[in-house]
């Protein structure tokens, strides 16, 4: 990694530490990211890119508000983000999977007075608006699956035909979707990538995009990608019940949500899931 001096020197003096070698470490799409060792033993990750002060406001936020594991963060500045580099093995075996549903628990027990969150916030690198609302139902309707599905349509990743299908879906939530849940403190992005563990037990949850919301989208998005399995929803369940038809009616339109956000990233191949998930709602 190529650190100009003046960012050397921001690093440095809040570890108050030299850096002695770096290396690259892959998976970051929205920023460069680089894990560090220090003169003093320790061992960090440093990301450069932007909006990182706001990362760095959301480990903070779950760190004073929640028990999720996050990694101390030394520096958050806009344009640059030096935090502990935590521990992983690349392996969420079962007893991490046990672990990963008593934390995500734990998270989801937190409540909050109304759905959105304080400040808006980021997905991925995406702007993710959360003004307050009352109704579960409207909130996902206006602030997740029609503004992403704007956004995307306007960076030319999503057909105008299949927004306008998703706007005929969005006419037909109150069919699958209550407007009472309790909003609850939700991590946002929540995949196998920002998951990570060591020796069966979770070492931290990263790259959150934190708002309150029905529980529900967030164990949607961790079958997207089959993030994680059985064990997971077996444990989660002991810990926080779920009604009933969540995979069987609501699972799939919720990951509409984050299959928009891949389209205005990615486009390709998740254009085509959009559309399957509409046909299989009749939209």
């Amino acid at each position: 990694m190529t650190l100009a001096a003046t960012d050397r020197q921001r690093i440095e003096a809040s570890l108050g530490t030299t850096i002695r070698a770096t290396a690259r470490l892959g998976g970051g799409q929205i920023a460069d990211v680089h894990r560090a060792d220090l003169a003093d033993g320790r061992r960090v990750v440093i990301k450069q890119g932007g909006n990182l002060a706001l990362e760095a406001w959301m480990l903070a936020t779950l760190a004073a508000r929640t028990k999720v594991p996050v990694p101390q963060v030394y520096l958050g500045d806009d344009d640059l983000l030096v935090m502990d580099c935590a521990a992983n093995d690349g392996r969420l075996d079962a007893a991490a999977e046990t672990d990963l549903a008593d934390i995500v628990a734990g998270l989801h027990a937190v409540r909050g007075s109304q759905f959105g969150f304080e400040r808006d916030t980021l997905i991925g690198s995406l702007p993710q608006p959360n003004p307050p609302a009352g109704d579960w139902r409207a909130f996902f309707r206006d602030h997740r699956l029609m503004a992403m599905g704007r956004t995307a349509v306007i960076a030319r990743r999503l057909p105008v035909r299949l927004m306008t299908r998703i706007e005929n879906l969005c006419g037909q939530l109150d069919k699958w979707i209550r407007s009472d849940s309790p909003p609850v403190l939700i991590h946002g992005d929540l995949w196998g990538g920002n998951i990570l563990s060591s020796g069966g037990l979770i070492t931290a949850l990263i790259d959150p995009a934190l708002y309150h919301a029905d529980p529900e989208i967030e164990l949607a998005f961790m079958t997207l990608f089959n993030s994680v399995g059985e064990r997971f929803f077996a444990r989660y369940r002991e810990r926080a019940p779920w009604r009933p038809g969540f995979f069987e009616e609501r699972r799939d339109l919720y990951n509409l949500y984050p299959l928009l956000v891949h389209v205005r990233l990615f486009g390709g191949p998740y254009v085509a899931q959009v559309e399957r998930t509409l046909a299989r709602y009749g939209c």
